[in-house]
């Protein structure tokens, strides 16, 4: 694993994205993060606190907050992810699209960065939960999940006609790898009593003086589960955490951020999946609560926040938690740009830098559309016009519109495939479906013979040779 390459206590005040991007892999420990919420609302922080001044829109529109090259980035590396955006964009709307396009692309970063010991907690609502547990699942895999975990907090009821009272958020939790650190969440038992209630055993003492009660542990066999030692380590915790709100009368904690959560909250996830001198990011710090957090369980922490008021408040925060702190204001670094990787070979480690970077010609840069638009030209119907909309799948000989067919790599980018039109072909969605990413294209012609998936191999065999063709002309100029 490479070291990072960024400072202990620094606050990155500009866009995450980026600075995700120029982030050594594999140097986070833990991520705990409360992005937005697609709540489609603007929040604005209580005036005259901390935070007077802070705001931000949970509004998302695809032409204004996706850039293209999100799009196809996503699709050429990360179809699932591609195919739950289109799901959303079909059963929720664009703005849920456009919303799990923009946070999809950072994801798949926190994922890049973390190391395999490592885990992500990102804290959402009701909104997008179920669209964003499918974007976690594409990306981390959906035997990494560990827990839907419920913060459940007090307030007022309102009689409400159409739907119960909403008093919950949900924090998915999501590891590297079956590697991650963990360490069982607890809580102190109120008293003695508590105890002995949960238990439902009378308590009884031994000759040495020890209170304990006798619990069964299987196969008919009774043991003794001692009082101290129970006391000592506290109620295991289940995944609904009852923890209350931040309201108005919280002097001590509150700085009027409008999205601020409870130090207790993230003070409970750090413990459980961290160790003391881990590092501990916070792509969306806001008002500083994660990295106010690991400070206090010992913990080394980067925080990312587009706010301008993000650095003070660090500042402010640490200054009102010197006595947690040890007295001692730890110097926070604030930086405006992102920074620039050393795993690659160009710092770090140029002995393991076996190929030298060759420069990018212009045919290579073309967009995902125009590599489209050529091989739909390559692959259309012999014979007939391109606008006569037939196209030939270059791995069946099925002649089908252009709706139905999809671009793919033909080595696949897994096994070092290229990303420009050389390496590109479209096949139908059987076909790019059969095929994934665990396939070549040989591989899937080969397979298609054998489960008499062929239709035309004197077409699909014809494609292919006009996508080559097509390909060496764009590559000269020619086309």
């Amino acid at each position: 694993m490479a070291a990072p390459n960024f400072a202990n206590r620094t606050l990155f005040h500009c866009d995450n994205l980026p600075v995700l991007r120029g982030m050594n892999s594999e140097t986070v420990d833990l991520i705990a993060t409360d992005p937005p919420f697609n709540k489609s609302k603007d929040f604005h922080a209580t005036p005259d606190s901390l935070a007077s001044g802070a705001r931000f829109s949970d509004r998302w529109k695809w032409d204004r907050d996706v850039h293209p090259d999100w799009i196809e980035q996503i699709a050429d590396d990360w179809l699932a992810v591609h195919a739950v955006i289109e799901a959303a964009k079909v059963t929720y709307g664009e703005d849920m699209a456009a919303f799990l396009c923009w946070l999809g692309v950072r994801l798949v970063e926190m994922h890049r960065v973390l190391k395999p010991t490592g885990s992500l907690y990102l804290h959402i609502d009701h909104t997008a939960h179920a669209y964003v547990k499918a974007l976690l699942d594409a990306i981390f895999g959906k035997r990494n999940f560990r827990n839907e975990i419920v913060w459940a907090y007090s307030g007022w009821n309102k009689r409400l006609k159409a739907y119960l009272e909403r008093r919950h958020d949900t924090v998915l939790f999501y590891a590297k790898s079956k590697s991650s650190s963990f360490h069982y969440p607890t809580r102190p038992w109120a008293n003695k009593r508590e105890y002995v209630k949960v238990r439902k055993q009378k308590l009884r003492t031994d000759d040495e003086g020890r209170e304990y009660v006798l619990s069964d542990a299987g196969g008919g066999e009774r043991v003794k589960r001692y009082l101290d030692e129970a006391m000592k380590y506290g109620v295991p915790l289940n995944d609904v955490w009852h923890i209350d709100k931040l309201n108005n009368s919280d002097k001590g904690e509150r700085t009027g951020f409008p999205t601020q959560k409870p130090l207790a909250l993230y003070e409970r996830i750090i413990k459980a999946s961290s160790n003391p001198g881990d590092l501990v990011l916070d792509p969306f710090a806001g008002c500083a609560t994660t990295p106010v957090a690991a400070e206090r369980l010992g913990r080394q922490w980067v925080g990312v926040d587009i706010w301008d008021g993000a650095f003070d408040i660090v500042k402010q925060r640490m200054e009102d938690n010197r006595q947690l702190l040890g007295d001692a204001i730890p110097t926070i670094h604030y930086a405006t740009t992102a920074p620039e990787r050393t795993d690659e070979g160009e710092i770090a480690a140029p002995v393991l830098r076996l190929k030298l970077q060759r420069p990018v010609e212009p045919w290579q840069r073309l967009t995902h559309a125009q590599i489209v638009s050529h091989l739909l030209d390559a692959q259309k119907l012999p014979g007939t016009p391109t606008e006569a909309n037939k196209i030939v799948c270059a791995g069946c000989g099925r002649v089908l519109e252009r709706e139905f067919m999809e671009l793919d790599h033909i080595l696949p980018r897994a096994d070092g495939g290229a990303n420009d039109i050389s390496n590109r072909i479209l096949l139908c969605r059987p076909c790019n479906g059969y095929k994934s990413s665990r396939l070549t294209l040989s591989g899937l012609v080969g397979d298609n013979r054998k489960r008499g998936w062929m239709q035309n191999q004197n077409l699909a065999t014809d494609a292919r040779d006009q996508v080559r063709l097509k390909s060496d002309l764009v590559r000269d100029g020619l086309a």
